[in-house]
């Protein structure tokens, strides 16, 4: 079990997601979920440990270094190293968990 992944938390670029499921919540935050992308642009979050179990609006919520894929600043000259072509969930809720 992993603490969950929310609506601004942070990525590893920097990027705050921005969650699309907006009728459930987690610390008056609403709750990420598979496919939400960031503040740069792109970087859907897949779901890892809680694909097919622990879902929000039908869709797998994101845990705590959920992987993502590349953001609109991946490959760009200046933005090596800095996360976006795997914009992880590097943020989340400090007392709710889910996942196996």
């Amino acid at each position: 079990m992993n603490f969950v992944h929310r609506d601004n938390d942070k990525r590893q670029c920097g990027a705050s997601t921005s969650a699309t499921v907006n009728n459930v919540r987690v610390n008056n935050q609403f709750i990420s979920t598979e496919g939400d992308t960031n503040s740069h642009s792109g970087g859907a979050l897949r779901a890892t440990a809680t694909s097919g179990r622990t879902r929000a609006g039908g869709k797998p919520i994101i845990i705590l270094n959920d992987p993502a894929q590349q953001d609109s600043f991946c490959g760009k000259i200046g933005h090596a190293g800095h996360g976006h072509c795997n914009p992880k969930a590097t943020s989340a809720s400090g007392n709710v968990r889910a996942g196996g």
